[in-house]
């Protein structure tokens, strides 16, 4: 099997975990859909994003998340990788967390790169911190740190918490979706 059909069977496999996981997650915790643009300070590159968050408790989130890097960048690539968020600072009004976030990552335009050893189908670690409100509707920012590429990117974005019954967020006031300490 060469590397080609393996990383394609090794992206589908992690695509259907996300599939079959997101029930037993979802059974009797919250969870909040979101979008985010995104700016790569080394590449000057800009993409957005997708996420589902899943909170088995206040302080923890799993977030599975789809990223594109849009192809009038020097990078035109996507990410489809798993980030957990720890809320280290839990206030009335603001979180603040930290994040560490595995992604599968494809470089669709790897070939135009003077990067050595530029490749396709690369594995991606960050690490990073972020705040965000309490509200059911969440912006959030984020600072992350890819360890593969050596890259900062900065994530800005909105999470709508499912079942949150505050009146969409737009009161200020803290979501009741998942109000335990």
């Amino acid at each position: 099997m060469n590397m080609f059909a393996r990383n394609k069977k090794i992206k589908n496999i992690f695509i259907l975990s996300f599939i079959f996981l997101m029930p037993l997650f979802s059974k009797s915790q919250n969870i909040g859909l979101g979008a985010d643009a995104i700016y790569n300070f080394q590449t000057e590159s800009v993409g957005a994003g997708v996420r589902l968050n899943i909170f088995p408790n206040s302080r923890l989130s799993f977030v599975p998340q789809f990223t594109y890097y849009f192809a009038f960048n020097k990078v035109n690539e996507y990410f489809l990788g798993l980030g957990l968020e720890y809320k280290f600072i839990r206030r009335e009004k603001i979180n603040f967390y930290v994040i560490a976030h595995g992604a599968y990552n494809n470089w669709l335009n790897y070939e135009a790169s003077a990067m050595e050893g530029a490749k396709p189908n690369n594995w991606n670690f960050d690490g990073g911190i972020g705040i965000s409100t309490n509200t059911c509707l969440r912006p959030f920012l984020e600072y992350r740190y890819n360890l593969k590429f050596m890259e900062t990117h900065l994530r800005l974005g909105i999470l709508y918490i499912i079942g949150c019954r505050k009146g969409g967020g737009n009161r200020g006031k803290r979501c009741d979706a998942y109000n335990t300490s």
